[in-house]
């Protein structure tokens, strides 16, 4: 039989300022809590519909926002060990518990009774004197039923529901497969040849990875971004170079077990039936149903608006990179895998410094100090470190965040550094939203509780962590995610922080981006590991002006992506998936020398669960409005105006979905922006 008592360890969080007590998390809980947590929100659901009170939005739509309070805590814990810190016990769950959970909320998004007291209060509206936040608040729930089915006939809804278990499966296979590709392959290197070109920081990153694998002395090349990347930049060995990109990009296209393409193929095929039985057209036009977007047709618009440019640039990048590659008496063309050591060298040329004599200035707790500073300059917030906190990972960092009255507003952890049981990249996510309801247990509202994970490599014991420049990007990237759930200021959870149109959502994290480059910032914080000296402003001034270089390459590395995803999106089920992707690089005209940033097998934003599914355009769309936003900064002559912080911090960081998102830009701006600063921005306007 199975354990249904919950774990007092999973929903009772008695850590610092209402923190989970990690240490207390076993993994075998996770079943029991989940099973008993599901039954508790289904009982809740059935209480609300079954209620005999006429509906009202407090009896109805502001009880949903607050139901099922322990399956978030459960699940907030587990996705967050699954995603950071798995192992066979957390994996073989995820694989169980994915189908689990979309089978429970397909049950609830075509509850009739619940269903009809939603629509009644839809169709009511007028009449019920809401404000603009409970409007929002009610149309997501009115439309997040539709989306699951609540219109459709008995047999649809139970298909969809069936595809939605299968999907939910899918996907948490998918991550599983990279993350194992990824686990599974190192080059060891000894000694020798092998490792000219390589820096100090980067050999000490490769070799504290072959000690994590028991190969003490020796040098690890990890699939980790953090080292491959620099190691392609650097390494002057092309065979070795060569052979680390392939294994770096054939990740869930390796046969066996962990191959990716039949579950993408799977995927895109229920994809496009779900779309179907909810009436759209395709899946990009359901995805795209509520975003600032609205249509493929506009997204494509944009994407091979500046593919155009993006390509014509990198062509012009290539030639320069094959013609260094001559000078040095190499004939070959310029592969995938020599793009970033001849760029390297060329910027070296070009600006007078190389990715190595910058590094030594990018100390990891200068950034993060960094960080903190420009939130404290903008939204008058200040971080204060706690040691001796209970965390799921010795790495994991814990801050309490303060206003100027020092009230604690939220509370925020850190993971930065790279391991096999955490998957790639970098993400924000939430153990708890802001809110200001009343809960069951009495309490009313909750602190945010934040955290972001990075896979920056972990240095030798004793030496400080050095971060490339995109290293400090991604931190500040993900800092500005973690304010915009941390500065939310909203009543109802379903629209707190990042709770916004997808295509909206990168809007903070991307702005936040530019204060890493503003001359004071980086004149601070950017100091010698070993001498302590600020970064000369020479060296500060070839940073700043080579900041488009290069823009081309990784341009085409995301539009191109993004140019799949929505071909996918659109096109429906594809009998050959990677014949497909083949089809759309060549009809764009994708140059041999580059690759998509994320090959489709391995595309986790897209196939390990839908969120960025016809959404990675998203970071593009995106990147427009930052543009335009950090450019009311300069045009006031101070990155740090106050009265242009206080409207940003108003109108984007702390209305989350509770403002229409082009309502709430324009509030801000006073208008919708074009393209243009985005193209100057990247160094590909006309």
């Amino acid at each position: 039989m199975t354990e249904t008592r919950i774990d007092p360890a999973l929903v009772e969080w008695t850590g610092l300022n209402g923190l989970p007590r990690f240490d207390l998390v076993k993994d075998d809980a996770f079943a029991g809590g989940f099973a008993a947590a599901l039954a508790a929100h289904e009982a809740e659901i059935d209480a609300i519909a079954g209620n005999p009170e006429p509906a009202t939005f407090d009896n109805s739509i502001a009880a949903l926002e607050t139901a099922g309070d322990e399956l978030s805590r459960v699940s907030a814990l587990f996705w967050s060990r699954a995603g950071a810190n798995t192992n066979d016990t957390i994996q073989a769950l995820e694989r169980d518990i994915a189908p689990k959970m979309a089978r429970h909320y397909s049950k609830i998004g075509t509850n009739a009774a619940l269903f009809a007291r939603i629509d009644a209060l839809w169709e009511g509206r007028e009449a019920l004197n809401l404000s603009l936040e409970q409007t929002r608040v009610l149309e997501r729930h009115w439309k997040g039923f539709v989306k699951s089915g609540a219109r459709l006939a008995k047999p649809e809804q139970d298909r969809l529901a069936a595809i939605n278990e299968t999907l939910a499966g899918l996907g948490a296979k998918f991550g599983q497969n990279v993350l194992a590709d990824e686990k599974n392959w190192a080059l060891l290197l000894d000694e020798g040849d092998a490792l000219d070109g390589l820096p100090d920081f980067l050999k000490d990153a490769m070799a504290a990875a072959a000690r994590e694998r028991g190969e003490d002395g020796r040098f690890a090349v990890t699939l980790s971004r953090s080292i491959i990347e620099p190691f392609l930049t650097f390494s002057a060995r092309r065979d070795l170079r060569e052979q680390a990109f392939r294994a770096w990009v054939a990740r869930g296209e390796n046969h066996g077990e962990t191959d990716n393409r039949g579950i993408v193929r799977e995927t895109l095929a229920l994809r496009a039936e779900k779309a179907g039985l909810l009436g759209y057209t395709n899946f990009a036009a359901l995805k795209l149903d509520n975003t600032m977007a609205k249509t493929p047709e506009v997204v494509n618009g944009l994407l091979m608006q500046v593919w155009e440019k993006a390509v014509a640039r990198a062509r012009e990048e290539e030639a320069e990179l094959a013609a260094l590659a001559a000078e040095e008496g190499h004939n070959h063309a310029v592969m995938p895998w020599d793009w970033r050591y001849y760029a390297e060298k060329l910027r070296a040329k070009k600006f007078s410094f190389s990715e190595a004599e910058l590094k030594p200035y990018l100390q990891l707790e200068k950034i993060i100090d960094a960080c903190f500073d420009v939130a404290g300059r903008l939204f008058g917030i200040r971080a204060v470190e706690k040691t001796g906190v209970p965390v799921y990972h010795p790495d994991v960092r814990v801050f309490e965040i303060r206003d100027r009255d020092d009230r604690l507003v939220a509370m925020f952890l850190g993971d930065y550094f790279a391991r096999a049981s955490k998957r790639s990249g970098a993400w924000m996510s939430a153990y708890q939203s802001q809110h200001r309801l009343p809960l069951k247990n009495g309490s009313v509202g909750e602190l945010p509780i934040i955290y972001n994970v990075c896979n920056f490599a972990k240095p030798a014991e004793g030496k400080p962590a050095l971060l490339s420049l995109d290293d400090a990007r991604t931190l500040f990237h993900e800092f500005g995610h973690a304010l915009h759930g941390m500065l939310s200021d909203v009543t109802y959870p379903s629209v707190s922080g990042t709770g916004v149109a997808r295509d909206f959502v990168e809007l903070p994290s991307q702005l936040y981006e530019h204060w890493l480059t503003v001359p004071e910032i980086l004149t601070r914080y950017a100091v010698h590991y070993q001498t302590g000296e600020a970064m000369p402003k020479t060296l500060l001034d070839k940073v700043l002006a080579a900041r488009t270089f290069n823009s081309g390459f990784a341009t085409v590395e995301f539009t191109s992506s993004a140019l799949v995803d929505m071909a996918f999106h659109t096109r429906g089920a594809v009998e050959d998936p990677m014949a497909a992707q083949q089809q759309v690089l060549e009809a764009i005209g994708l140059p041999a020398s580059i690759v998509m940033r994320h090959a489709t097998p391995h595309f986790q934003h897209v196939f390990s669960g839908d969120g960025y599914s016809a959404g990675y355009y998203s970071y593009m769309w995106s990147e427009v409005l930052d543009a335009d936003a950090f450019a009311a900064f300069t045009e006031t002559g101070d990155a740090f105006d106050p009265a242009m912080a206080a409207r940003l911090k108003t109108y984007i960081y702390a209305v989350g979905g509770s403002v229409d998102p082009e309502d709430a830009y324009k509030a801000f701006r006073g208008k919708l922006p074009s393209p243009e600063a985005m193209l100057e921005k990247k160094g590909l306007a006309a």
